[in-house]
């Protein structure tokens, strides 16, 4: 006869527990590794941070049928870091957490560590600063580490004396950058795009509120 019966996970033996609640609490230990230096990011896996993120370089990024944005260039990314004043990422490898006695069997390097956050700023080096690209892999967020990478970009800039510091993001972005310690502008600027009154006719437009911006020319996409 078969018993039915109802228990708590949390009353399991460990090998019993699911396997996703154990990944949870393995990840909830893993240490991290912040890095300010440009050379320890691997383009292969900051384009696959990027398409794990749904983060797209561009403001008009192309989409595939299920919306997904299309992948980032590799030679602009490059580009684009090689250019960028202030880059952080974070690391982590929770195969490197296991310790005896308290020390350390394999210590957490970039080189063996995955990347799970990035962000980036440009400059002139002296007076001004944008914050760009600013993501945590999915899996990881709510730990702190966007938190992190900010902090760390600012703290960079405002070293270099560098304290007009502005961040690109979009709506849902706005409450992570406020708790970063964003605001809107005392002076009231807002951001102006290019429009149409320097435009050819035969480019293409969208309307965003009373405005009509310039898109880039538009490429097939197709989802890999």
């Amino acid at each position: 006869m078969a018993v039915a019966a109802a228990v708590q996970v949390g009353n399991l033996p460990s090998k019993f527990q699911r396997p996703k609640i154990a990944a949870r609490m393995k990840a909830n230990s893993a240490p991290l590794f912040v890095s300010t230096n440009p050379s320890d990011v691997n383009l292969h896996q900051l384009r696959e941070l990027y398409a794990v993120c749904d983060h797209s370089c561009h403001r008009f990024p192309n989409t595939d049928g299920a919306g997904s944005v299309e992948p980032v260039d590799a030679l602009k990314l490059s580009t684009a870091l090689s250019h960028s004043s202030v880059v952080v990422s974070v690391f982590t490898n929770a195969e490197s957490v296991a310790s005896v006695g308290g020390n350390w069997i394999r210590k957490l390097t970039p080189k063996n560590g995955r990347l799970i956050g990035f962000g980036r700023a440009v400059s002139d080096l002296v007076l001004t600063a944008t914050i760009y690209d600013v993501m945590v892999h999915p899996y990881y967020r709510g730990k702190g580490i966007g938190r992190t990478i900010v902090k760390k970009i600012i703290r960079m800039l405002i070293n270099r004396d560098i304290y007009d510091i502005a961040a690109l993001c979009n709506d849902n972005e706005r409450l992570f950058f406020r708790a970063c310690g964003f605001g809107d502008d005392m002076l009231g600027a807002t951001t102006m795009m290019y429009t149409a009154a320097a435009a050819s006719e035969e480019e293409d437009m969208i309307v965003a509120g009373r405005k009509l911006l310039l898109l880039p020319p538009q490429r097939q996409f197709k989802h890999k």
